[in-house]
């Protein structure tokens, strides 16, 4: 009977925050609440990136030659590219600017991977 009161130590132990990867259990119904949102956020946006890509797609490629230009900055903003991160981002777009010529989706996932 020495071992009752070691099995809530031991429970209440196991929910701690840095006793797994997977953090406390008593919290996952509030983070799967929290994800579920955050992820219809990034649908979202992620949506609004594409169509506006696809829309404009070679003014876009025609803006990354130029290094810079309205229609690259308007999916920057809808992809919330940093504002201080957009020069070196322009120039790793133009340094795969063939591929982007050639795959619409892969210019969307560059602008979100940028974005925030």
């Amino acid at each position: 009977m020495r071992l009752f009161p070691l099995i809530p130590i031991l429970l209440v132990t196991a929910c701690s925050d840095g006793a797994n990867h997977l953090g406390n259990p008593l919290l996952w119904p509030f983070h799967a609440g929290t994800s579920a949102a955050q992820n219809a956020v990034y649908q979202q946006r992620r949506g609004a990136v594409e169509v506006y890509v696809k829309s404009h797609h070679a003014e876009m490629i025609h803006d990354i030659q130029a290094g810079s230009g309205p229609h690259l900055s308007t999916a920057m903003d809808i992809a919330q590219v940093p504002a201080e991160d957009r020069p070196a981002r322009i120039v790793q777009l133009q340094g795969d600017v063939g591929i982007y010529t050639a795959n619409v989706g892969a210019l969307v996932v560059a602008l979100m991977v940028y974005g925030r």
